[in-house]
């Protein structure tokens, strides 16, 4: 994926001007516009401050499907079970007690299973 196409693709869809997505992160109107050109890659700082100009995830700067992405399996790497992809985005979404209590138990249960 070429970024600076991407970017000028949501910009468009937006029907933001580069001086409008120069107000909203500071960069300057004619660094946006290399970036868009191709003619500059810019840092992962900079790539966060234009998702949160366009209101977007960092994610969906290089996703335009529906929904999260599922990430791809990394060989060598055994993937989730359903069950545990579904624990784990829980598990995120909880408080820090919560989350707390729930390690609690986890820890509980893998010393009984050890016995």
């Amino acid at each position: 994926m070429e970024i600076g196409k991407r970017l000028r693709q949501l910009r468009d869809a937006r029907h933001f001007s580069q001086g409008e997505i120069e107000k909203r992160t500071g960069l300057l109107r004619c660094y946006i516009s290399r970036v868009e050109c191709g003619h500059t890659i810019p840092s992962l700082a900079t790539l966060e401050k234009l998702a949160k100009a366009f209101d977007l995830e960092f994610y969906q700067l290089f996703y335009s499907g529906s929904g999260k992405p599922v990430a791809p399996e990394v060989p060598g790497q055994s993937p989730l079970a359903r069950e545990e992809r579904k624990l784990v985005e829980m598990f995120r979404q909880m408080s820090a007690s919560d989350k707390g209590t729930v390690l609690v138990l986890a820890r509980q249960a893998t010393r009984r299973k050890r016995r």
